[in-house]
Order: structure tokens, then C-alpha cells, then sequence
């Protein structure tokens, strides 16, 4: 019933693992080689598959998963275009990229109708290649830096126009393929999908941004993914349900998520699995290599090769010199854009389920197939010839946008656009309230900085504020990226969980080394960790509280403000060593002598129902009986310069205080404020207002037991006796209310000390209402009795009477 649970494995997880472990293994490889996931994907299918070592023979499930990485690939196309960029776009994107694909397309056909091949076949065939491979010609910019460049502005507005030409050219495929008789059948599809599309757009952009603003307001990595998925798969099926290709809803479902705030979002949770599934797919198309076929029919596909790069260098060059560039960025264009792209393979899937094949014969998959695997193979070194060939052509550097070019604003708008503005900044890793304090503070300083976080509620708070924010999980590599990690200076985590402050520290330090990486932790256990992970700084919550205590005591011994930053930075640079059980400082603490005043003086404040407050200068020395100097007092945070005999002290003055210990020991009294509302202490007892002898008699460290002798009245609450300690020398409720009593009464159940009904306060009753505890014996000097407030008896102790 349950084929996983069982003893043995299900018959499809050994297809699963040669697939994913091959794909793993070439693609290694081919990164050894400085090659592109994608090439090593390619020859990872074209080893294991059917045409080779046959490996994997299951190609159904291979062919699903394959489906799979095609809607998620175009997903997450969609997800990188916005309406806003396209409109900026658009005499770069559909004036160069349409020329492009169109001369390309005609071009390739028109060879083909030379030797013979009917137009329907030929034209596909020029789909085909005139498609370049987005995935490769971007990772080569990336890795070099040249995506701002002339050839990488110009690359990206033909590669957009090319993912969105797939959309029509799936859409021709089957009228190409005669399946759909007639041009009223292609109308008919067309208007068919251009309803869907504005159907879905109109439904989606109103009810997307408030679903996912609602999804992520719960901060669920996990509710959020599930809804991504659900919306592009949803999307997909539903426009397949209309006739259209899952691959076109997939396209809109991620063109409707770009158009809300948490796209970059959306892209960081769906990217794994679009890596994953995509990978499938590739290794599902090289598995369609016969490299039997490649060595049989060599020259045919080298000369295929040839065609192809002379036709896409050609169109591409001509596209690009039409816009206005300099021979330097037409040749290097031309050569970049030469290969045939991943979506090639997606419209060559659909073909050839029609039974339409590159130059019209079945016999063309094979030869397109191994044409593009060796043409992605060569794209590497086609870039650097290109390079090389544009430095040839001018010694001037890279070449500027010419002045004539009616696309220099929208081209500057690009290189603008998003975040890219950003250089030597402070990039806030989420926005708790640690990093909202500190925003706040950046705000008002001129250090240019961006809040990246996924909270809704936080990003519109720093949106609200006027800050720039970038909405997306920030311990993923392409937010970090699009938030400019390469260009920051700093970057600060101080809100995280320590799990995923380490993930954006590892992540963050791996794309810039040199990024100063700030870290705030909780414990101490932290602090080793993160500074593995890659932070320069770590602050630890737990440890700087005790930095704080460490200052304050050097303070009161009356160190300098320069000696006192200089024992905290080296306790900071020592990563708090000092402070673990193990460490010590560099220097030592106290550089005094003994007989200077750091020893003799104490820092006091002066707390609220002191005696102290309003008293004079001159009335405290008097009074405290004793050599005693007011060496300075800070009001409000500052220091009073004029200090004299009639000086009056008042609720929250700081003093600093010169005396003997004897002299502090007798003006305590002067500076004891009654503790707060709530708070259980002892206090020492203030001046009597009555004798108290009983309390001068009190040991709390005295064990006291009762034991009544036999005969002195009926009491049924003797099991209730337990020995004892007071726990207050007097009245426990009369000392925090510094108020007085007559006689004490101990409780002989808990060891509370209370005054008796003779008191004003009553407290041994009180106390015998609030917990229940029915036995006393009185505290009284020569008195051995007790009571038990239940029975009303009084009860006599055997032994003779004697101080407690």
C-alpha cells in the first residue's frame, strides 16, 4: 500500500539518483573546466543516456520531471521581466532584439529553402537558432563584470526580446507543424491566448499582491514557497485547460508575481527548485544525443556548427550596428549570442511531439541536438575571441554608446535601475528592532545604506520612513547580490536567529571579502562560530552587557574616559576572552594606587524617599558624623560647577563621595530610599519608635522548634509544626514600610516574622490569612508560648523559656 515504507526501494528512485548524481558529477567537471552548469548537464545525459551507457532507461519519468524544470524555468523568466521594464526597454528590446530574431529566422530559412527544404520545416528550423541561451550568455557577463557594459546592455535587451519570442513561436508550432489547417486556426489561437493573457494579467494583478502580501505577513518561509508553487503551477494548468502551452501560463504567473513587491522573494524560494527541475530537463535533452550519431555524421554537424554561427553572428551584428554601436560592440555582441539557447530545446520538444523536425527530417533533432551541445561547449571561447577581437579593432576601451543612438536614456535607465546606484554602503540584514534603531540613526548620518527584509510589515515601516528596501530573504546569494554586496562596505546582522545570521554571513563573505560583516549574538557560545562563519566584528549581547558593568566599575574608580575605552576595546579584540572563564585582559584593570582616590571615593545616586533629597551640602557632612567630602555632582547629565555648604541635593543627583569605610557605613541611613512597590527584601530596621528587644535578639541563623507540652488545650493542627529559622530580624512587612511594632510573632510553619494584634498593622494575623498556616509562638524575651489561630487555643512549650 505504501511502496516507499517498504524493505525494498521504489523501482524509480535508482533512475532519480543516476540522474541527479550524474548531473552532479559533469557539472563539477565541467566548472573545473570553466564551463557552465548547463554544458555539463548536456554531456551528463548524453553519457547515461539511452544512445550511451544506458543508465537511465525510465525515460517517461525522466520526460516528466523534464516538464517540470520547463515551467519552472519559464516562471522564473517571467519573474525577472516587469511591464515597467519593458516599456523602458523598448526601442532596444523590440527594435534590436525583433530584428534580430527575424533576420535570424529568415536567414536560416532561407539557406534551407537553397537546398531544397520546404518553408514550414525551414522557418522552425530558424526559430531554432535564432534563440541564443540567456542562462550562459549572462553567467559569462556575471562572472566578468560586464553586465553594465555596452555588450551586456545590448545582450540583455536581445535575450529579453528572445524569451518573449518563445511565447509567439510556441504558439506558430503547430500551424507550422499543419496542424492547424488553416491561418483562421493561428488567429483563432492567437486571440485565444491574447484573451488568456489579459484575462489572467487583469485577475492576477488584483488579487496577487494581496495574496502574497497576506502569505507573507505570516514570516513562513515554508506557506510562502507553497503559494509561489501553487500560483505557477495553478497558472499553467489552467491556460492548458484553455489550449494554450502550461509554458506560456508559467511565463504569466511569473510576469504577474514580478509586478508585486515580493518578487525577488519569490525568486529566492523557487530559484532550488528551478535549479533542480531545470537541471532534469537539460540532462533529459543531452540524453537525446546519439553521440553514435554525432561520430557517424560528423562533418554534417560540424557543417550545421558552421551555419549556424555564421548566421548568428551575421543577424546579431547587423542588429546591433543598426542601433548605433561601434564595431567593437557588434563583434563581441555577434560572437556571445552565437550559440543556440536552452529555450531552443524547449520549441524542439514541441516540434518534433508534432513531428516537425529541424531541416525537415527526423534525422535533424539529432544533428540540431549535438550542433547546440558542441555550440554552448564553445560559447566560453567565442567570448574571448570576441573580447579579443573588439580590443583589436580599438585601443579606446570598451566603446561608448553612440551619440546618435535613440536608446542612450533607456540604456542609462537600465544600467540606473533598482539598486544598482548603490557604491560603499551598509546593506541592514532584516529590520528588527535592532536594525530599526540603527536605520533610524543611518538615516540622519549620510552613510548611504538599504534595509533588505522579509517582513511586510517592517519593509513598509522603513518604506513609510523614506528608506530604500529591498524585499526578499537576504541570506539568499541573488538578493545579496541585487542589494550590491560587490559594491557595499558593510553589512550588519543584528536581529537573526544565529542559524541564519551564520547563512548570510557565509553567503555574504563568499561574494565579497572584503565586506566588513557586523554580528550581534545572544550568548557567548555564539561568538566563536560567527567569527568562523566570516564576520570581522561580533557583538554579543550577554558578553557587551558585562562590558557596560566592566566601564561602570572603572568608572567608579575613577579611571579616565581614554582608560576605560582602552580595557573595552581590548576586551572587544580579544573577542571577549576576558570575560570567559578562561581569558585575561592585556593589560590590568586598576592603574591606581592604593592610596589614591579610587579607592576612597564612591559614586551614589540619590533615589526618590531618601533622606538625602533636599537636604544641604553642609547638613549631610555634619551628619555624617565623620571626615566626608562631596567631590562632584551631576544633575541631568551635567557636571555642577559651583559646589557650595547650601547646595541642595535633589531625586536623581550623582555624587561622587570621599570617606572612610566607617564614615559610609554611618550616612548610609541618609541615602536608603524605600524599595519599590512589589519588590520582597529585608531591610535593616530603622531608628526604633518603640523598644524593640525581641528583634536585637534574632538569630535567622537560629534553628527554632516548639514542642507543646501535654495537657495545655485541644489542637488538632500539631502536624503543621515544623523547625524553623526567622527570616527577618522584626517584622517583615513593618521593615519594608519602615514602620513600627509592639511585640513579634514567629510562624512555626514557615519561619515568617509578624507583629502581633497589639501592632497598628496586625501583620502575624495577616499573615495567617494569607497562607493559612495556623500555628505562632511569640519572639518575646522569657515568653514560651504559642497559639493556633484555628482551634483558638494557646499552647505551652515544654521547654523553658529562652531567647530565639
Amino acid at each position: 500500500m505504501f511502496p516507499l515504507a517498504s524493505a525494498s526501494s521504489p523501482p524509480f528512485l535508482q533512475e532519480i539518483v543516476i540522474l541527479i548524481a550524474a548531473g552532479a558529477v559533469m557539472a563539477y567537471v565541467g566548472h573545473r573546466f570553466r564551463l557552465v552548469p548547463i554544458v555539463g548537464f548536456l554531456l551528463a545525459g548524453a553519457v547515461i543516456g539511452p544512445n550511451s551507457l544506458a543508465l537511465v532507461k525510465d525515460l517517461e519519468l525522466v520526460n516528466s520531471a523534464a516538464e517540470l524544470g520547463v515551467i519552472l524555468l519559464l516562471f522564473s523568466i517571467g519573474l525577472e521581466f516587469s511591464l515597467e521594464k519593458l516599456s523602458r526597454l523598448k526601442t532596444l528590446l523590440f527594435g534590436g532584439g525583433g530584428l534580430q530574431v527575424g533576420l535570424a529566422s529568415v536567414g536560416m530559412m532561407g539557406l534551407l529553402m537553397l537546398f531544397g527544404v520546404a518553408w514550414r520545416p525551414a522557418l522552425f528550423t530558424g526559430f531554432l537558432v535564432a534563440l541564443s541561451s540567456t542562462a550562459i550568455v549572462l553567467k559569462l557577463l556575471g562572472d566578468r563584470g560586464g553586465t553594465s557594459s555596452d555588450v551586456g546592455q545590448v545582450s540583455l535587451g536581445l535575450l529579453i526580446f528572445q524569451d518573449l519570442a518563445v511565447v509567439m513561436m510556441v504558439l506558430l508550432v503547430p500551424v507550422l507543424a499543419g496542424k492547424g489547417d488553416t491561418p483562421l486556426h493561428f488567429v483563432w489561437a492567437f486571440a485565444k491566448a491574447l484573451g488568456i493573457i489579459i484575462a489572467v494579467l487583469v485577475v492576477a494583478r488584483r488579487l496577487m499582491p494581496r495574496l502574497l502580501e497576506v502569505v507573507a505577513r505570516t514570516c513562513s518561509p515554508e506557506l510562502f514557497l507553497l503559494t509561489v508553487i501553487a500560483v505557477c503551477f495553478g497558472t499553467a494548468y489552467l491556460t492548458s485547460l484553455a489550449g494554450v502551452s502550461v509554458s506560456l501560463g508559467a511565463f504569466l504567473a511569473g510576469l504577474v508575481v514580478s509586478e508585486s513587491r515580493f518578487s525577488e522573494h519569490a525568486f529566492g524560494e523557487i530559484l532550488p527548485l528551478q535549479i533542480l527541475f531545470s537541471a532534469t530537463f537539460f540532462v533529459s535533452v543531452g540524453m537525446l544525443l546519439d553521440v553514435g550519431f554525432l561520430v557517424a555524421h560528423l562533418p554534417e554537424v560540424l557543417l550545421a556548427i558552421v551555419a549556424v554561427l555564421v548566421v548568428k553572428a551575421v543577424t546579431t551584428g547587423i542588429s546591433v550596428l543598426a542601433l548605433g554601436y561601434r564595431p567593437p560592440v557588434v563583434v563581441e555582441s555577434a560572437l556571445l549570442l552565437a550559440q543556440v539557447g536552452e529555450f531552443s530545446f524547449v520549441l524542439e520538444r514541441s516540434g518534433r511531439k508534432l513531428g516537425l523536425f529541424p531541416a525537415g527530417v527526423p534525422a535533424g533533432s539529432q544533428a540540431f541536438i549535438a550542433a547546440t551541445v558542441m555550440l554552448m561547449v564553445l560559447t566560453p571561447a567565442l567570448s574571448r575571441l570576441g573580447i579579443w577581437a573588439g580590443g583589436r579593432l580599438t585601443r579606446r576601451g570598451r566603446s561608448a554608446l553612440a551619440q546618435e543612438s535613440p536608446t542612450t536614456d533607456e540604456s542609462e535607465a537600465l544600467a540606473a535601475e533598482s539598486f544598482a546606484r548603490f557604491e560603499n554602503h551598509v546593506i541592514v540584514a532584516g529590520y528588527g528592532d535592532g536594525a530599526r534603531r540603527l536605520s533610524r540613526v543611518l538615516r540622519g548620518s549620510g552613510v548611504p545604506f538599504l534595509v533588505t527584509t522579509l517582513s511586510p510589515q517592517g519593509a513598509n515601516e522603513a518604506e513609510a520612513e523614506g528608506m530604500v528596501v529591498l524585499r526578499g530573504d537576504y541570506a539568499r546569494q541573488r538578493t545579496l547580490r541585487v542589494a550590491g554586496v560587490q559594491r557595499a562596505k558593510l553589512l550588519m546582522v543584528v536581529d537573526d536567529e544565529v542559524a541564519m545570521a551564520h547563512r548570510v554571513v557565509a553567503v555574504a563573505r563568499m561574494e565579497n571579502p572584503t565586506l566588513r560583516l557586523v554580528a550581534r549574538v545572544r550568548t557567548v557560545a555564539d561568538v566563536e562560530p560567527m567569527s568562523t562563519a566570516g564576520a570581522d566584528v561580533v557583538v554579543c549581547e550577554e558578553l557587551e552587557s558585562l562590558v557596560a558593568v566592566l566601564s561602570s566599575v572603572l568608572e567608579d574608580y575613577r579611571q579616565s574616559a581614554e582608560e576605560i575605552e582602552d580595557h573595552e576595546e581590548a576586551v572587544r579584540r580579544s573577542g571577549y576572552a576576558a570575560l570567559r572563564l578562561s581569558g585575561s585582559l592585556e593589560k590590568p584593570l586598576l592603574v591606581c594606587a592604593l592610596e589614591d582616590d579610587c579607592l576612597g571615593s564612591r559614586r551614589v545616586t540619590v533615589r526618590s524617599g531618601a533622606p538625602v533629597v533636599g537636604m544641604t551640602m553642609e547638613a549631610l557632612v555634619q551628619r555624617a558624623d565623620g571626615p566626608f567630602q562631596v567631590l562632584s555632582l551631576r544633575r541631568d547629565g551635567e557636571l555642577l560647577s559651583q559646589l557650595g555648604p547650601h547646595t541642595r541635593f535633589e531625586v536623581g543627583d550623582e555624587l561622587v563621595l570621599k570617606g572612610s569605610v566607617s564614615v559610609f557605613e554611618r550616612g548610609a541611613e541618609l541615602f536608603r530610599a524605600p524599595p519599590p512597590e512589589g519588590l520582597q527584601v529585608d531591610l535593616p530596621a530603622p531608628a526604633p519608635a518603640t523598644p524593640r528587644t525581641a528583634a536585637e535578639l534574632i538569630d535567622p541563623q537560629a534553628t527554632i522548634e516548639f514542642h507543646p507540652k501535654e495537657g495545655t488545650g485541644p489542637c488538632g493542627h500539631l502536624d503543621q509544626l515544623r523547625p524553623v529559622r526567622a527570616r527577618t530580624k522584626g517584622c517583615e512587612e513593618c521593615l519594608k514600610l519602615h514602620d513600627t511594632w509592639v511585640h513579634l510573632r514567629l510562624c512555626m510553619t514557615c519561619g515568617h516574622v509578624g507583629c502581633c494584634d497589639d501592632s497598628k498593622n496586625k501583620h502575624a494575623t495577616g499573615h495567617f490569612h494569607g497562607t493559612a498556616h495556623p500555628l505562632i509562638r511569640s519572639l518575646e524575651p522569657g515568653e514560651n508560648w504559642g497559639w493556633c489561630y484555628v482551634d483558638q487555643v494557646q499552647l505551652e512549650d515544654e521547654s523553658p523559656p529562652s531567647r530565639p
